[in-house]
């Protein structure tokens, strides 16, 4: 899909830019690169202060600003509390994911590779993938510093994300370069995009540089021609099928991210009483027998209704879906094994029946068993 063909909502997003983040965008630039912490704690303090509306399939319609609030709205609906939370969720779980040394050493190696930028970045965001970055290619440099040209990259981020939900989606931008996100999954939840290109799939040409110019004059935009004309043609020139190659790595390595996200969220003690901290202990251990609420309850000398309540507020997780993650990590361990088969892998990891085991599996991690379990195997294989 070539997103320069689509409309682009420039004056609403300048508007935002202005009224809603423009600290975050412009006074930004001066300061070092950002981190994806900071950049996460931006995008909560946005989403904060800025809500937005979508018609259609993700593209960015309406922001309706914090002063205009009280007309549009006297209160929030449970489900849009609810999806705040939801967000908050997510973006923690993010952070700890991009702290990790699984995702600092592949960045570095995967840039190294390929020479490609790579970036972690929520669902909603209001930045662009690789602000400041130190792999950001010099044409989307300049862009990134006008607000009109910002407002378009924005735009075409959000389309492209907006086709990713169930994959990889590779989009064109304005000027004609490759644009790539990778979902993020830890089951049916999505919760960020892998994101790389910044990179024309063919080397661009004099005709092509022209329309850019002209479009980029139409938006009153006044830039140095050399400049842009060395940033435009400086920027690398990957192939289709070098480009394909590199997002397969995203695939797989989001995989991966995937089962970090599970083991963090299972793992996650912060300061939980240690009533909490023994049953875990405890549903670890004997994950493989038939467990129940009020026998843990029991275990960790708690009614099981004061239990379930504080189980949940300390982990996130009700007692079952804790089970049942840990059973899934313990699970998948075992199918590395290709002597052993499905049903006797669920029945030894304590699930009472099949059905529900392949239910919680696919719930979990977004693929079946046997699924898995060839992927796997033929990742060991081409190891």
């Amino acid at each position: 899909m070539n997103t320069s063909s689509l409309p682009l909502d420039l004056n609403g997003l300048a508007a935002v830019q202005r009224d809603a983040w423009q600290v975050a965008v412009i006074e930004e630039r001066n300061a070092p690169a950002p981190g994806f912490q900071q950049t996460i704690a931006y995008e909560s303090r946005v989403l904060g202060h800025v809500r937005y509306q979508r018609k259609g399939t993700g593209s960015l319609q309406r922001f309706v600003l914090p002063a205009n609030r009280r007309s549009l709205a006297t209160r929030e609906s449970t489900q849009d509390v609810g999806g705040f939370r939801a967000r908050d969720g997510n973006l923690e779980l993010l952070r700890a994911i991009v702290n990790s040394k699984v995702f600092t050493e592949f960045g570095c190696a995967f840039t190294q590779a390929t020479g490609l930028p790579v970036a972690l970045r929520p669902v909603e965001s209001f930045q662009l993938s690789f602000h400041e970055g130190r792999n950001q290619g010099p044409f989307c440099a300049l862009m990134a510093r006008e607000n009109r040209s910002c407002g378009a990259c924005l735009q075409s981020q959000s389309q492209t994300a907006a086709g990713a939900g169930e994959g990889p989606q590779t989009t064109v931008c304005y000027a004609g370069l490759d644009e790539t996100v990778v979902p993020l999954r830890l089951g049916d939840r999505l919760i960020g995009f892998l994101c790389t290109g910044q990179v024309f799939p063919r080397k661009p040409t004099e005709p092509q540089f022209q329309r850019t110019l002209k479009l980029l004059s139409s938006w009153g935009m006044k830039l140095d021609q050399d400049v842009l004309r060395g940033a435009y043609f400086g920027t690398r020139v990957v192939s289709r099928e070098q480009l394909v190659a590199a997002v397969k790595l995203l695939g797989i390595f989001a995989e991966h991210l995937a089962m970090l996200g599970n083991q963090i969220l299972i793992e996650r003690n912060n300061a939980e009483p240690p009533m909490i901290t023994k049953a875990k202990d405890f549903i670890r251990e004997h994950h493989a027998e038939d467990l129940s609420l009020p026998q843990v309850a029991q275990f960790a000398h708690a009614s099981p209704c004061y239990y379930c309540k504080l189980f949940k507020r300390a982990t996130g997780l009700t007692f079952t879906q804790f089970l049942s993650r840990v059973r899934i990590e313990s699970c998948k361990k075992l199918l590395i094994n290709p002597q052993l088969r499905v049903s006797e892998i669920a029945y030894e990891v304590g699930f009472q029946s099949l059905t529900q085991f392949n239910r919680v599996f696919q719930k979990l991690l977004g693929q079946s068993p046997t699924d898995y379990r060839l992927k796997v195997q033929n990742r060991r294989k081409l190891a």
